[in-house]
Order: C-alpha cells, then sequence, then structure tokens
C-alpha cells in the first residue's frame, strides 16, 4: 500500500476505500494496518466492477480515483519480459482500465515499471533476432507495447497524461524508476509533479535523500534479513561502499558473475555493495540475489527488512506479515510513500481549482515530458548481441537484416 499511504499523507489525504490485492500474506499485512478496509483477496479478472463500488460504498462516478499497479514482472527489463504476450500479467491493465471505464472515477493513477517504455507486444529472445532468423513483426519491435497501452487507454476517454519519475526526485533515498499514466475524466489541467530534490544542489531544490539520511542512524532491536552465502561474503570482502564486480581482482569477477561472466549489459547488480552517500538503488524482492545484491555499505549482510521498509518511506509503526522472504517481496514491489505523495498533491491541487475543463483533452494520452517523448520517438525497434554471440556475426548481414523492419 505503498502508493495508497503517500494519497493519504497528501493534506487534506485521499482515503482508501476499498482495496484488491491478490498475495494473500500481503492481504494480513492490510489487516494488520488497517482493519476496517474492505480487502478483497482476489486476481482483478475475477472481480467485477459492481462488487468493488459496493465495497467502498459508492456509485458509478462517485470515486474520486481508482489506483493501481498492474503485475509488472511481465515489462521488467530483469524478467523475460513476455508483456502483454503473459495475459495472467502483462494483459492485467487491460482489467484495470475495465474497472475505470465502468466506475467513471474522477481521476486514474496507473504505475509500472520503466521497461513498459520499450516492451514489445510479443518479446523474441536475443538469440532469435538478427540474420538467419525472420524479421521481426510490428509487435515484436520495441515499444509496441506502449502502442497498443496508449490506444487502449485512449479509449475510455479521459485526458492522461504519462512519464517517468525518478523517485529520488521527490525526496524518497532510492533511485526507483516508474512510469506513472494518470487520468481525468473531465478534462482537468492534470500534469507531472515537478520535482522537489534534486542529485545536484542549486537555489530551487533540495538536495537527493541518501541511504545515510535514510537508515544510517536507525536503530531496530531485533534486525530481520537473510543471509548472504559463504562464497558471497568471500567476494564481498574486496570491496568499499559504492563497489561492485567491476572493483573486483580480474581472476575474481568471473566467480561473481557465473554464466552472466559471458554476456554483456550493465549487470550492476552483482556483487553490490551500497553507497551511504547516494540513494539507494531500486530496492530488489531478494537483496542477497547473485544479479540483484543490496549489501549494506559497511557491513557483511544485506539490508535488513527494517532498513527496506524505511528506504520505501513506510511509517514506523507499520507491520508486515509473513515470512522474513515474503516481507522483502511485499516492500521491495511496493511504490515508495513520497511518489504516492506528490501525485496525491497534484490531484488535489488540480481538484480543488475552479479551472476551465477542456473536452478537447479527452481521450488523449499525452507523454507530459517533452524530453522523454523525443527518447521514445527515437528509440530503437529492436536490439541484437554482440557479433561474438550472434548466429551470423557478420557485420553487414546485421545491418542487411536491421533495414528490413527500418531500424
Amino acid at each position: 500500500m505503498g502508493l495508497d499511504l503517500g494519497l493519504e499523507s497528501a493534506k487534506n489525504g485521499i482515503r482508501s476505500a476499498v482495496a484488491l490485492e491478490i498475495n494473500s500474506v500481503a492481504v494480513k499485512t492490510i489487516k494488520l494496518n488497517k482493519s476496517t478496509l474492505p480487502v478483497f483477496n482476489n486476481s482483478i479478472e475475477h472481480v467485477s466492477t459492481a462488487e468493488i463500488l459496493k465495497a467502498a460504498d459508492l456509485k458509478r462516478g462517485e470515486a474520486f480515483a481508482v489506483i493501481g499497479g498492474p503485475c509488472c514482472q511481465s515489462f521488467s527489463t530483469a524478467g523475460k519480459r513476455e508483456s502483454l504476450g503473459d495475459e495472467k500479467r502483462g494483459g492485467l491493465f487491460r482489467h484495470f482500465t475495465r474497472i475505470v471505464h465502468e466506475a467513471r472515477p474522477r481521476f486514474f493513477v496507473m504505475e509500472n515499471v520503466k521497461g513498459i517504455l520499450s516492451a514489445a507486444v510479443r518479446h523474441r529472445p536475443l538469440n532469435k533476432r538478427g540474420p538467419g532468423w525472420p524479421a521481426l513483426s510490428p509487435d515484436e519491435e520495441f515499444g509496441s507495447a506502449l502502442r497498443v497501452i496508449r490506444e487502449e487507454l485512449a479509449t475510455l476517454n479521459y485526458h492522461v497524461v504519462f512519464g517517468l519519475f525518478n523517485c529520488a526526485d521527490y525526496g524518497v533515498p532510492q533511485k526507483r524508476q516508474r512510469v506513472v499514466f494518470i487520468g481525468s475524466r473531465d478534462g482537468e489541467p492534470i500534469y507531472l509533479p515537478k520535482p522537489t530534490h534534486t542529485q545536484a544542489t542549486n537555489n530551487c531544490k533540495i538536495p537527493w535523500v541518501t541511504l545515510r539520511d535514510a537508515v544510517g542512524n536507525l536503530t531496530d532491536a531485533k534486525p530481520e534479513s537473510v543471509k548472504f552465502t559463504a562464497e558471497r561474503i568471500s567476494l564481498l570482502k574486496h570491496l568499499k561502499a559504492g563497489q561492485n564486480w567491476t572493483d573486483l581482482p580480474k581472476h575474481l569477477q568471473r566467480k561473481a558473475l557465473g554464466a552472466a561472466y559471458d554476456s554483456w549489459g550493465g549487470r550492476v547488480g552483482f556483487c553490490r555493495r551500497l553507497d551511504w552517500d547516494e540513494p539507494a538503488p531500486t530496492l530488489t524482492t531478494a537483496p542477497d540475489g547473485r544479479a540483484t545484491m543490496l549489501c549494506h555499505p559497511s557491513r557483511l549482510r544485506p539490508l535488513t527488512i527494517g532498513e527496506y521498509s524505511a528506504i520505501q518511506q513506510f511509517p514506523k509503526d507499520w507491520q508486515f506479515a509473513g515470512s522474513t522472504r515474503q516481507k522483502y517481496i511485499q516492500i521491495g514491489n511496493a511504490v515508495p510513500i513520497g511518489l504516492g505523495l506528490a501525485i496525491g498533491k497534484m490531484l488535489l491541487a488540480v481538484s480543488g481549482k475552479k479551472a476551465e475543463r477542456s473536452r478537447k483533452l479527452l481521450g488523449q494520452v499525452i507523454c507530459a515530458d517533452p524530453v522523454l517523448e523525443v527518447r521514445l520517438k527515437k528509440s530503437p525497434r529492436t536490439k541484437l548481441h554482440p557479433p561474438r554471440l550472434r548466429k551470423y556475426p557478420n557485420a553487414k548481414s546485421a545491418r542487411v537484416w536491421l533495414q528490413k523492419i527500418g531500424a
């Protein structure tokens, strides 16, 4: 409920009227902290809008906002990227739009991972692209999922804006990037909240909140965490705060990466120690994972549950149900409260104005960040493995294959 808590913490807060959560342990967490909040422990595809409105004691058109984060793993660059082809997860946004269409709230907010901007409707693995393989179809090209999402949101006849947020820019001690779509039923002048913090100090904004700011003085009588294996500890001993596998002696780098050593890309999560003087990177659901490691800057252990909670800005008295692993999953999948707060402030500011509403904006889905819009238009339609990993490494044949799709 990170996004919900953020909205609630805005001045004159936005009260949560009903929740829907498929994870039974997360439902227990909600009940631990909000015992009177109606909660559906089910998948959105199996719950009707009428049931949701009844539980919230609302009629069609009365809800201030519908807020959701349709399952993001199928769009994440860390996963298989099955995108909209993953009907159980990637297609859940269609059920979100169903609820919006049928409930007609004044506003809606839908968040997802950065990977949604570049995902294809149907993902083709890298080892099946390039010379020797058929040309990509339009729905296999990068960005095709976003085109479909924009088209489907447009059918709601809302005024919709979207952008890419770095949560650190909103006072969150975490460089977590999230894409947010915000819709207005009545054509109100919604906008992307302006950043309040910045990496470089100036006269207008506050410096980013660092890991030290968030957990440097944290006291936890019973710290709870998973443990690193002896092998990972032996590697982490060689690293200082802010370093990762690239800073290991050469003879240990293959040991740290395993099979990924012969791959390519940043691989920044391998054997990673955090930096006290920077915001944390995106919190993962497994801080002890080989590729998702989040090691304390000065101790040989992963971040604790208490540190995770503080970085995501949950209230100090917020309780999490389940095992240690289940707690990491819940917190790692949450939206930082600071981002929800920024969005909540914007919605309340817009709703409190008597500004003229524009019906001309209805049905439009606008990227509200001009720089991002240019990047999206210029982004490649696909990418290929480096020559050493391709079926046919010849550069000329690769160019011919790419020209077939205009890439």
